[in-house]
């Protein structure tokens, strides 16, 4: 697992950005690496989501976790993982980071809203005070026992405070031990291209489609300077609306239909490891 940790810091230093496709479950981060990409992100809407929930701060810290541990043992590359609000004061982040650690995640971001949370592009989110935040962020900088394990300190504070503050929040997380931070949900495209040359750190930058922020491409994002983008939503969104589709055109077509892309179940197990397990049935039978 430290190994991977220290994958993922070389990808920052040796990389302009670095692109993390969301995940919610194994399956998904399978695919993710199986396309080729250089790590994977464990979006919380998605965990909260196969838990029957909204992303509105129900998911527990060990349900999390528990998500987290599966994925990464089932990868071969880095994860960052959302944390929320760390779950709670200063003694919870220490908690998290530790946890998170064990589960064998590359990372975290914790964020500055009150517990429970929203997803950082609805409206009304609520905000815990900055000086309790700033000890919550050193604590989880200190309770790190790989040097190596990001720390991304998340502000949602943009909507009800403003981007010069959502700026000065993020630099002075920096300054209390943040390896990174995430200023969530920047209003326009001058907003989202200023951030990392207002930053003193890296920046991880959030492209939500249908969000609060403006489409941007990767290329202007890595341009602008970010170290970092995350794409939470692309998968768990159009495997919603595929799932949608198929199960309303079965009903109309009282038949199994047609697969935008087909598999054979043999194609489909082999995604998931059948390649690497048929060969210890094979040894271990004879």
């Amino acid at each position: 697992m430290k190994n991977q940790r220290s994958a993922f810091r070389n990808l920052l230093r040796t990389e302009d950005m670095v692109v993390l496709p969301g995940a919610y479950d194994v399956i998904t981060a399978r695919l993710i690496e199986r396309a080729g990409y250089q790590a994977v992100y464990m979006t919380g809407a998605g965990t909260a989501a196969i838990s029957g929930y909204p992303d509105y701060g129900l998911a527990t810290m060990s349900e999390m976790v528990q998500n987290a541990s599966r994925i990464t043992g089932a990868i071969n590359i880095p994860l960052i993982s959302d944390a929320d609000t760390g779950y709670g004061n200063e003694l919870n982040a220490i908690r998290t980071v530790r946890e998170f650690e064990r589960a064998g995640a590359a990372g975290i971001h914790i964020e500055d809203q009150v517990f429970p949370k929203k997803c950082g592009h609805l409206d009304n989110k609520q905000l815990i005070p900055f000086d309790d935040y700033l000890v919550k962020i050193r604590a989880a900088a200190d309770a790190k026992e790989d040097p190596d394990f990001l720390i991304i300190a998340r502000t949602d504070s943009r909507a009800s405070l403003g981007f010069e503050e959502a700026v000065r929040r993020c630099n002075l997380a920096i300054e209390h031990g943040a390896d990174m931070v995430f200023l969530e949900a920047p209003q326009t495209m001058e907003e989202v291209l200023s951030v990392p040359k207002l930053v003193k750190g890296p920046c991880l930058l959030n492209v939500v489609r249908g969000g609060k922020s403006p489409n941007v491409t990767f290329e202007q994002a890595r341009q602008a300077g970010y170290k970092v983008a995350i794409v939470p939503g692309l998968l768990m969104t159009n495997v919603v609306a595929t799932c949608e589709n198929l199960l309303e055109e079965m009903k109309q077509l009282g038949a199994h239909p047609k697969f935008a892309k087909e598999l054979t179940v043999r194609e489909l197990f082999s995604r998931f490891g059948a390649d690497e397990w048929d060969p210890l049935r094979e040894r271990y039978s004879r």
